[in-house]
C-alpha cells in the first residue's frame, strides 16, 4: 500500500509539473465524459428505469388491432371493456382511462383544467394510495352513483390550500356537483402524462352500450406466470363474445365491425410510455460515445508525445532492473488518475449541462421528470472513466514499457529525427479521430438537410405566429338548444373580432396540428360496396363559416362554407384535395359529389376543395380530410349535432401577447361568465412542437459533431506540430542543401491532408452503413445525399488544411546551422 502510495505522489507531481498538458487532458476527457453522462442520464431515465410502480413487469397496456380498417394501434371500447373485464383469463384486473379537460366552475374564475377519466380498478392496478380520503370503489363507478371526483396533490394545494377538510366537499365539473372523496400523493404522475388535476370514474351505463366508440385506453396486470403470447390469444378468444353481446350503433351494421377484423394487441405497459423516442435516444448515445472515443485518441496523441520525453528516463529505471510490468503498471497509473479526475470534472459539467438539456428537451419526451443523476449513472461514469483510461493509456503504455529502451540511452539527449514506426501510432489515431468526425458530421449534416425540408413544407395554414388560438367547451347543461350555441359562439366572435388588431376570428373543432382530432369511414354516393365493406378512415374537421380562410388554408376549387350551410343545416362539406384526387381524376371533379357516414345520415354535396393541411406534422404525410358543418342533422347516426368544444382562431399582430388574451377573456366572459378557456396558444406553438424532436436531435448531433472536428483538428495539427519539432536537423539538413521553405512547408501540409484523407474514405464508409440505420430520422433526404457528403468532407479537408499548414510553418523558423549545431 506504501509503495501504491508513492507511486500516486509521484504521478501527482509529474502532472503538476506539466500544467498545460494536465488541463488539456483534463478538458478533452470532461467534455466526452460529461457528454456521455448526460445523454445517458436521459436514456436511464427514459428506456432503462423501470416504471415507478410495484411488479411493473406485469403491467401491460391492453390495445387492439384492426387490419380490416389498416388500423395498427385501436384503443378499446366501453363494449371490449366490460367483456374483457368480466370473462378473461389472463389478468389480475383490468382498468380503462381517457385523458380529458374539465371545466371548474363556482371557486373563483372559471377553469379550464387537465383531467383523466378513469374506471375504479385503474389506480389500485398501479397500486396508489391517495394522501387523503379513498380512490374510487366499484359503487362510485356505477351509473346510478353520485358523482365523485379525486383531486391532485398540486391543484388540492393550488386552488383550496391544502385545507384536510376538503373532503367530502363538492366541486362543479363540467356543469355537474362532484363530491370530493380523494387526495393523490404528491409526487404522483398517471403514466407519463401532464399532472392532471381532477381524476373523475366512467360511469358507463352498462345497459346502453354498443358496439364502437374505441376512443379509450386500457391497462392490466398479468396473473403469475400469464405470458403476453397467453394474454392477446385470451383477448382473442373474447373479441367474438364482446361483438355479440352489444347492438351495433344507429346507422351501422354488425358486418361492419367484423369485416374490420379486430385482434388483440397487449403489450408492456412500458412501451405505451415511452413511444418511439428510444431510437433518438440511441442514436445520440452512439454519437455521443464517437466523441469519447475521439478524446480518447486525442489523449492517446498528448501521452505518446508526453511520454516520448520521457523515454531516457524509462530507458535508465528499466536497466537499472525496473521490470517491463512496473513501468506499464506506473504509466497505466497515470492514465487513471487522468481518467478519474477527468470524469469527476465531467461528472460535475454533467449535472449543470442535465438541466439545460432538460429545459430545452422537446415536447412529448417521455418521463421527462425522471431524468437525474443517479446510482447507475454514477456507475457508468465510473466504467466511462476506467474504460477511457484504458484506451487511452493502453497505446502508450504498450509503446513504452520496456520497448527500445537501451536505445533510449544511446540516444541520449540529441534531437534525433523518429523513424516512420514512431509516427505511426499517431498517425493511425488521427486517421481514426477524422473518420469518427466525418461520421457525425455527416449525421450532423443529414438532420441540417431534414430540418430544412421540414422548413419547407407549406402545413396548410400561414403564418403560424399571428394566428392565436384558444379552446372553450358550451355544456348542454348551460345551453341545451343546439343553435343557442352557435349563436352563443357567433357572439364571441362579434366580440373578439371588435378587439383592437384583430383582423380575422371564427372557429372549429381544432386547429392544425393541436391532436384534437377524430377518424372515420365515409362512404361515396355511386359506389359499390359489398355488404359490411368499409371504406378507408378519413380525419373528421368541423369548421364554421370563416375558419379555413382565417387559418389561410388555400381554396383549391368551388365555395367555403355560409352563414346559411350552417343555420339552414344544409346538406354540404367540404374536402382536402389529396381526398379528392384519391376519388377523382381533378380536384374540380370532386365538386357536386356526395358522401355521408352511417346509413341513417344524410348524403352531403361535396361544395369546396381545399389544400391539404399536415394536421398529424410536417414529418407526416397530410391526412385525407373532411371538414364538416359544426352544426347538422342526421350524422353519425345522430339525428342532431353540433360542435360544443371548440377551437377559436384568431388572426392578429398581437398573437401572443398577454394583452391580446385579456382582452379576449373579457370578450368572451361578456358573453358568457362561466366559460374557461384553455389551451391558450399561437399556432406557430402546435407547429414547433411537430418539429421539435427533430429540432433536439439536431441540436444535439450538431453539438457532438462540433466537438469531434473540434478534436479531430486538434489532432492533426498536434501530430503535425510534433512532427515538425522532432524533424528539426532534418529539415536543417534540407535547408542547408537547399531546400526552399515553400517546399518543406507543402511537405509537412500533404502530410496531414494525406491522413485526413485516409481518415475520410474510412469515415464516409462508416457514414453509408450508419446513416442507412439512421434513415427513420430522415425527412425528404437520402441516407447516402451527395451534396452532404460533398459539402462535409470539404468542409472537414478545409480546418484540416489549416491546422496542417499554420505548425508546418515553424519551418521558416529554423536556422541551418542551429539545427546543425548539435552533431
Amino acid at each position: 500500500m506504501r509503495e501504491f502510495q508513492n507511486q500516486l505522489k509521484q504521478v501527482f507531481r509529474r502532472l503538476a509539473r506539466a500544467p498545460m498538458f494536465t488541463a488539456v487532458t483534463l478538458i478533452t476527457l470532461a467534455a466526452g465524459v460529461g457528454a456521455n453522462t448526460v445523454v445517458f442520464s436521459v436514456l436511464e431515465g427514459v428506456l432503462l428505469r423501470p416504471l415507478p410502480y410495484a411488479h411493473e413487469e406485469n403491467l401491460v397496456g391492453v390495445w387492439q388491432t384492426a387490419p380490416g380498417l389498416n388500423i395498427r394501434d385501436l384503443n378499446i371500447a366501453p363494449s371490449t371493456y366490460f367483456i374483457f373485464r368480466e370473462q378473461n383469463q389472463s389478468f389480475l384486473d383490468l382498468g380503462a382511462y381517457q385523458y380529458d379537460s374539465v371545466s371548474i366552475t363556482g371557486v373563483a374564475e372559471p377553469e379550464q383544467i387537465p383531467a383523466l377519466r378513469m374506471t375504479d380498478g385503474t389506480l389500485p392496478l398501479l397500486g396508489v394510495i391517495p394522501a387523503l380520503g379513498r380512490t374510487f370503489s366499484r359503487q362510485d363507478d356505477s351509473a346510478a352513483a353520485p358523482p365523485t371526483a379525486l383531486l391532485s396533490y398540486a391543484y388540492w394545494r393550488r386552488k383550496f390550500s391544502a385545507d384536510p377538510t376538503i373532503i367530502g366537499r363538492t366541486i362543479i365539473v363540467d356543469g355537474k356537483s362532484h363530491q370530493i372523496i380523494g387526495i393523490l400523493p404528491k409526487n404522483f404522475h398517471f403514466l407519463d402524462s401532464e399532472d392532471r388535476s381532477v381524476i373523475i370514474p366512467m360511469q358507463w351505463d352498462r345497459n346502453t352500450v354498443h358496439l364502437g366508440n374505441y376512443s379509450y385506453e386500457a391497462l392490466a396486470r398479468l396473473k403469475p406466470g400469464v405470458t403476453l403470447q397467453q394474454a392477446n390469444a385470451d383477448l382473442a378468444r373474447m373479441q367474438p363474445i364482446a361483438l355479440n353481446s352489444f347492438p351495433a350503433p344507429e346507422g351501422f351494421s354488425l358486418k361492419i365491425f367484423q369485416e374490420a377484423k379486430i385482434g388483440p394487441n397487449v403489450r408492456p405497459l412500458k412501451q405505451d410510455v415511452v413511444g418511439d423516442v428510444g431510437n433518438t435516444l440511441w442514436v445520440l448515445m452512439g454519437s455521443i460515445g464517437m466523441v469519447l472515443l475521439i478524446a480518447c485518441a486525442n489523449i492517446a496523441n498528448l501521452l505518446l508525445v508526453r511520454f516520448e520525453g520521457r523515454r531516457q528516463e524509462l530507458a535508465v529505471r528499466g536497466a537499472l532492473g525496473a521490470t517491463r510490468g512496473r513501468i506499464a503498471a506506473e504509466l497505466l497509473l497515470e492514465s487513471v488518475v487522468l481518467g478519474l479526475l477527468g470524469s469527476a470534472i465531467g461528472l460535475g459539467l454533467a449535472y449543470a449541462a442535465l438541466r439545460v438539456l432538460v429545459a430545452m428537451a422537446p415536447e412529448g419526451l417521455p418521463r421527462i421528470n425522471e431524468i437525474t443523476i443517479n446510482g447507475p449513472v454514477l456507475l457508468f461514469t465510473l466504467f466511462v472513466s476506467l474504460l477511457s483510461s484504458v484506451l487511452f493509456g493502453c497505446i502508450p503504455v504498450l509503446k513504452f514499457a520496456g520497448v527500445r529502451l537501451n536505445t533510449g540511452i544511446r540516444e541520449g539527449g540529441r534531437a534525433l529525427s523518429q523513424s516512420k514506426e514512431q509516427h505511426r501510432a499517431r498517425a493511425v489515431l488521427v486517421v481514426v479521430q477524422v473518420a469518427l468526425a466525418l461520421v457525425l458530421l455527416i449525421c450532423s449534416g443529414l438532420m441540417i438537410r431534414t430540418f430544412r425540408a421540414l422548413t419547407k413544407v407549406d402545413p396548410g395554414f400561414s403564418r403560424a405566429a399571428e394566428l392565436q388560438a384558444f379552446r372553450i367547451s358550451i355544456l348542454s347543461t348551460q345551453v341545451p338548444e343546439r343553435e343557442q350555441v352557435v349563436r352563443m359562439q357567433e357572439a364571441i366572435l362579434n366580440k373578439i373580432q371588435a378587439i383592437p388588431g384583430v383582423s380575422s376570428v371564427a372557429w372549429g373543432s381544432g386547429i392544425p396540428m393541436d391532436g384534437n382530432t377524430s377518424n372515420d369511414p365515409v362512404f361515396i354516393a355511386g359506389r359499390t360496396y359489398a355488404d359490411g365493406e368499409l371504406p378507408p378512415l378519413r380525419r373528421f374537421k368541423r369548421a364554421a363559416p370563416g375558419f379555413l380562410e382565417t387559418l389561410g388554408t388555400p381554396l383549391i376549387a368551388g365555395r367555403l362554407y355560409t352563414w346559411a350551410d350552417m343555420y339552414q343545416r344544409l346538406p354540404v362539406t367540404i374536402v382536402t384535395e389529396n381526398f379528392a384526387r384519391e376519388n377523382w381524376p381533378n380536384p374540380a371533379d370532386a365538386l357536386g359529389k356526395r358522401i355521408r357516414v352511417a346509413t341513417t345520415d344524410d348524403w352531403r354535396e361535396i361544395v369546396g376543395v381545399v389544400g391539404n393541411v399536415f394536421d398529424n406534422g410536417v414529418s407526416q404525410p397530410p391526412p385525407t380530410t373532411i371538414f364538416w358543418p359544426v352544426m347538422m342533422d342526421r350524422f353519425e347516426g345522430d339525428k342532431e349535432f353540433v360542435a360544443r368544444d371548440i377551437a377559436f382562431a384568431i388572426r392578429t399582430s398581437r398573437a401572443g401577447s398577454e394583452s391580446l388574451m385579456k382582452d379576449i377573456r373579457e370578450a368572451v366572459w361578456s358573453v358568457n361568465p362561466n366559460l374557461p378557456l384553455s389551451d391558450v396558444n399561437t399556432a406557430d406553438f402546435y407547429y414547433k412542437k411537430s418539429i421539435a424532436r427533430t429540432s433536439f436531435t439536431l441540436i444535439m448531433l450538431g453539438v457532438a459533431g462540433s466537438m469531434a472536428l473540434l478534436l479531430g483538428v486538434v489532432g492533426i495539427y498536434g501530430v503535425i506540430a510534433y512532427s515538425v519539432s522532432q524533424r528539426t536537423r532534418e529539415m536543417g539538413i534540407r535547408m542547408a542543401l537547399g531546400a526552399q521553405t515553400r517546399a518543406l512547408t507543402r511537405m509537412f501540409v500533404q502530410h496531414g491532408l494525406r491522413l485526413t484523407a485516409i481518415g475520410v474514405v474510412f469515415g464516409v464508409v462508416a457514414a453509408i452503413a450508419v446513416m442507412r440505420l439512421m434513415s427513420t430520422l430522415l425527412f425528404k433526404v437520402s441516407p447516402v445525399d451527395p451534396v452532404t457528403y460533398v459539402t462535409v468532407c470539404i468542409g472537414l479537408l478545409v480546418p484540416a488544411w489549416l491546422a496542417s499548414y499554420l505548425p508546418s510553418r515553424r519551418v521558416a523558423t529554423v536556422d541551418p546551422v542551429e539545427a546543425l549545431r548539435g552533431e
